[in-house]
């Protein structure tokens, strides 16, 4: 059985209170570590987070006394307690990757869900069931950070893992173009209808740098690893619309595909049904049996309903049908801050211990 102690950098805030109830009881990690802002430094974290606590489920029992480092001053205490840390900061993009880059040249591995490093072009950006190959560009960003152990992976952004997954098992029929139009829950802006009563019937047009994020970052999940940097694949051409809704959790996305080699319907089922990754092969802890979940309801997937599949790790998707403009049509969703954030993060840090990143 493995065994790592690990820190939560950023944990205050709601990613990091997700990371904090995630490892509560996890098999083979061990919270030793939690560190925030200043103003939360030296507090306990049941004091920091106060009245802030956004989970369904208790603040973790043996969190709640544990003193709060500073995320920015204390990295060398936090390095003699942990073997890696997960970051979930909230910060400028600028001092984010500043950050991240400290900690891995003090030698502690950070599994990263902020976007800062996401286009750096030798930090893996993975969804552990489509592109786990790219932790292999490790070794070459170790090289260029003169570390032996410290590196930086990060995960994808919340919105793609409601659509991407869906797509992936399709890729060998050609996919030449995607739309995608995503719905997404208000905890994606690490909010509740509590901090954020203007959203109570309301719908917004606009996430700010979403669509970009939407567009670019699977044509890197797709990219291959050439000399000592992950290339870009060059298609499908992606185009996206992301507006915020009325949801507490739950990405939605309503997808318009076209192909090379058209599929029939049950060809695509069929690639859904069988799809694995190494999370599945690998047997870990967090991954869903099951990745991709089909409904034939003509009402399904609903965020209320299906965002939870599997701890919320799992992929729904629905209303599969032929369309006039593209080849076919389908709408998929995602837990947000599970699969897309959170549970992403703890998913590819089990991946990366199960191949000896941390050893």
């Amino acid at each position: 059985m493995k065994h790592f102690n690990v820190g939560i950098i950023g944990a205050t805030g709601m990613v990091g209170q997700r990371f904090a109830t995630l490892l509560e009881n996890h098999p083979w990690f061990e919270v030793k570590a939690l560190a925030a802002s200043p103003r939360s430094a030296g507090k306990t974290y049941e004091e920091a987070v106060g009245s802030r606590w956004a989970m369904q489920v208790p603040m973790p029992e043996k969190m709640k006394k544990m003193v709060v480092f500073n995320a920015v001053e204390d990295i060398e205490k936090i390095g003699e307690l942990v073997d890696f840390v997960f970051c979930a900061v909230d910060m400028k993009k600028d001092e984010i990757k500043a950050l991240e880059e400290k900690y891995a040249k003090a030698e502690i591995p950070v599994v990263s869900n902020n976007s800062a490093h996401r286009g750096t072009p030798d930090v893996p950006m993975v969804v552990p069931e489509i592109n786990d190959d790219h932790i292999q560009i490790i070794e070459a960003q170790r090289k260029r950070l003169g570390t032996k152990k410290g590196f930086i992976a990060v995960k994808s952004n919340c919105s793609i893992q409601s659509y991407v997954p869906a797509l992936n098992p399709l890729r060998e029929f050609g996919i030449t173009k995607v739309l995608a139009c995503t719905y997404q829950a208000i905890s994606g802006a690490g909010k509740t209808f509590e901090t954020w009563p203007e959203m109570v019937d309301n719908l917004i047009p606009f996430i700010g740098g979403e669509e970009e994020k939407s567009e670019q970052e699977p044509l890197k999940v797709w990219g291959h690893i050439e000399g000592d940097k992950i290339v870009n694949a060059t298609t499908p051409s992606i185009t996206t619309q992301c507006l915020r809704v009325p949801v507490s959790d739950g990405h939605t996305a309503a997808v318009f595909v076209s192909f090379e080699k058209k599929p029939s319907k049950e060809e695509i089922l069929k690639k859904w049904a069988d799809f694995k990754g190494a999370p599945q092969e690998l047997d870990l802890p967090s991954a869903p049996k099951q990745f991709i979940h089909y409904f034939e309801e003509d009402n399904r997937p609903q965020a209320k309903l299906d965002r939870n599949l599997e701890g919320g790790m799992a992929v729904s998707a629905g209303r599969l049908r032929e369309d006039s403009q593209y080849d076919y049509k389908f709408v998929s969703l995602s837990h947000n801050t599970l699969r897309g954030a959170a549970g992403g993060g703890v998913l590819l840090a089990e991946l990366l211990a199960a191949k000896g990143y941390f050893d």
